[in-house]
């Protein structure tokens, strides 16, 4: 097919310029290679394309129409061409972005008129879920994601850690007391999350000395949604298990306090993730190396809650 536009264009060529040696001449091919080229177009198409005089070409009625009609054609495939070959170089066209809600409206949002003040022939659409949407069915060019990584078909570049924390409000704490070891959690009310993964009222922690210790809890009040919990908690009631991030504002301010803080929580990551590709699209690498750039190693919400 791309040997029979390229013919269709030296057609083309020869009629705007008047002979086969000066078409030849400027597209660098021989006049031989040229004419056999002709041949084939003629032969493929069953037609004859040209009359050609001692003195001068002319095309053929059947050649005046592939002439109109062609030309519109080789003029399209060689814009479409033109655009593929800039977007596979250029930071420009639609950059398709799932996120998580809370961290999208909280440190993403944010962020998004200095991302496309640098990148000005970027379109974006961006779209926050809690759900963990297939990227490639969707159509999505990358996802923010917060946790471990289970998809082995994506690609995955960490921007951040999630370090993650038990916390309450000082009146849940003053009316229930703080507990005192993992196990205290059990007769305490928890804030549950209920993910995709169903109801997280198991949590794990490590002892001081690097064990791993795995306490159910339970509690009156669980939602899919973070901010749903972090209002619960804020409003006394109960512990919950929160990623720094997202409530490094209520520590800092004291409306949260840390509880168990000697029995850390495993840390997991903040990660963009892209389908598997053998050429990332410059806009996907621009918008993953200005968030991995913007979160630094400090990442704003370890600064916040210092």
């Amino acid at each position: 097919m791309m040997d029979r536009i390229g013919d269709i264009s030296l057609f083309l060529r020869v009629l705007d310029l008047g002979s086969i040696s000066a078409a030849a001449r400027s597209l660098d091919l021989s006049v031989a290679v040229a004419s056999q080229r002709l041949k084939r177009l003629e032969r493929e198409l069953g037609v004859r394309l040209l009359h050609r005089t001692t003195r001068q070409l002319h095309a053929t009625p059947e050649g005046a129409a592939l002439a109109e009609q062609g030309r519109a054609l080789v003029e399209d495939l060689e814009a479409l061409t033109t655009g593929l070959r800039q977007a596979g170089t250029e930071v420009a066209g639609t950059l398709r972005v799932t996120t998580s809600a809370s961290f999208g409206r909280q440190y993403i949002s944010p962020l998004l008129p200095e991302f496309m003040a640098r990148h000005p022939r970027i379109k974006l659409s961006i779209n926050l879920n809690d759900q963990r949407l297939d990227l490639v069915s969707s159509g999505f060019d990358l996802a923010i994601r917060i946790g471990a990584l289970d998809d082995s078909t994506l690609v995955a570049r960490k921007l951040a850690d999630n370090r993650r924390v038990l916390c309450a409000s000082p009146e849940y704490l003053r009316k229930h007391g703080a507990p005192r070891a993992p196990e205290d959690l059990a007769h305490h009310d928890c804030v549950l999350l209920v993910g995709s993964q169903g109801r997280q009222d198991v949590w794990r922690m490590s002892d001081p000395e690097g064990r791993e210790i795995a306490v159910r809890v339970r509690g009156r009040f669980e939602s899919n949604y973070g901010e749903v919990l972090r209002d619960a908690v804020v409003a006394g009631l109960g512990i919950a298990m929160h990623s720094r991030w997202h409530v490094c504002d209520d520590l800092a301010s004291g409306r949260l306090q840390p509880v168990l803080p000697d029995f850390p929580i495993a840390t997991t990551g903040i990660y963009a993730v892209m389908p598997q590709r053998r050429l990332v699209p410059p806009r996907v690498r621009a918008f993953v190396d200005f968030f991995a750039e913007a979160f630094g190693e400090t990442p704003p919400w370890e600064r916040c809650s210092a």
